[in-house]
């Protein structure tokens, strides 16, 4: 007899189930590339087979087994994609895929189902897609997966948004607490926490200013050298981009074949050469006044949450009203990190409310340490 246990997670199971498919179609929808088309495509097919297997279980056990819905989260993130395009939410796929994988370790009917292998597989082929390590791919599509593991590797448009507002709520209202602590009056408060938001985004725009310059400067040097050694040897770079295919799966023949092809057109072998030898995508290098813009703002708009309760007085009641909104903010930015990592809501949102308050609860008694002492 199946438990009232084993039924709530094979619904559990099915709501993930449920989640996967709702995904893979709507990536396959949204995906202009047929290559990666076809991959979310035989992707949700899997997904439909885990589907129908936990629809049986709960038949079985003799409880309705009406999908649910998607979750809220599956909608944001596609929702995200459509908007933004697919890259943006591979890496974070790639988590679930691997979350899936656990999830059905050591469950006997995932297990007999080959539940966990098909998982883990599904992992692998997102780690392909944003590693550029499967084979046989076409260049095109490596190209762009290559450009996909870079741009969201290690800061993507999400998770820079989410990071550039919470280092301002963070910084300014510890900045702001210690200055309230210390009880110097309402314009000194408006004062420091202004002059904070203005010195930090200041300082995340020229850093991010500086980094995007100075990635684009080296890309482009690459770019201006491999044009020199392709208009000088055209053939040693055929042959060049020939191996790179052949070592990604394809036959000498038509590796050859493609990389001869390619080098008919001196711009369109230029780009290719640059994304399969130098792993750079030309088109995409970004823009650092675009990206110093963004940093100032979002680290703006999360620096001037603490200090708008002061424009309106001072005392406890604005002490509190900033800690308030501050922590309405920072809930909201732990959810939006849920997002990347595919944690729990509330688990997030209520650990950056802790670590945020904490921190400005600290500078608060040093502000009125420092200020019992100095006199202010």
């Amino acid at each position: 007899m199946t438990t009232a246990a084993e039924i709530e997670k094979y619904r559990s199971f099915l709501a993930e189930e449920v989640d996967g498919l709702f995904i893979y179609e709507r990536l396959a929808d949204v995906e202009s590339d047929e290559s990666l088309k076809d991959i979310y495509r035989r992707l949700a097919e899997s997904e439909v087979r885990h589907l129908d297997l936990w629809r049986e279980q709960l038949r079985l056990a003799g409880v309705d087994d009406t999908p649910p819905q998607p979750s809220s989260r599956a909608r944001l993130l596609m929702w995200i994609a459509k908007r933004f395009g697919t890259d943006i939410v591979l890496p974070i796929i790639k988590s679930f895929e691997r979350g899936a994988t656990d999830m059905y370790t050591g469950n006997t009917i995932a297990e007999g189902a080959g539940l966990p292998v098909d998982e883990a597989s599904h992992a692998r082929v997102f780690e392909a897609l944003t590693r550029s390590r499967g084979r046989g791919v076409q260049g095109s599509v490596i190209g762009r997966i290559e450009s996909r593991h870079r741009a969201l590797g290690s800061g993507n448009a999400l998770r820079a948004a989410v990071l550039g507002a919470n280092d301002g709520l963070v910084s300014n209202l510890a900045l702001v607490a210690g200055f309230a602590g210390a009880a110097p009056g309402q314009n000194t408060i408006i004062l420091a926490g202004l002059a904070g938001l203005v010195a930090g985004a200041s300082s995340m725009a020229l850093g991010e200013w500086i980094s995007v310059t100075s990635s684009r400067e080296a890309a482009e040097a690459q770019i201006k050298a491999e044009r020199e050694e392709l208009r000088l040897d055209p053939e040693a770079e055929r042959d060049e981009l020939a191996l790179i295919y052949q070592a990604k799966g394809l036959p000498q023949n038509e590796a050859l074949a493609l990389a001869n092809v390619l080098l008919k057109d001196p711009e369109h072998a230029l780009a290719t050469l640059a994304r399969e030898e130098l792993g750079i995508v030309p088109e995409d290098l970004g823009s650092p006044w675009s990206a110093a813009i963004a940093s100032f703002g979002l680290f703006a708009l999360g620096a001037i949450i603490p200090v708008v309760p002061f424009f309106f007085g001072q005392g406890t009641i604005y002490i509190a009203a900033s800690a308030v909104a501050s922590g309405l903010g920072l809930f909201t930015l732990g959810a939006a990190i849920t997002l990347l990592t595919g944690r729990p809501v509330w688990r997030s949102g209520i650990r950056q409310v802790a670590l945020g308050l904490a921190a400005a609860a600290i500078t608060y008694v040093i502000g009125g340490l420092i200020g019992g002492v100095t006199g202010i």
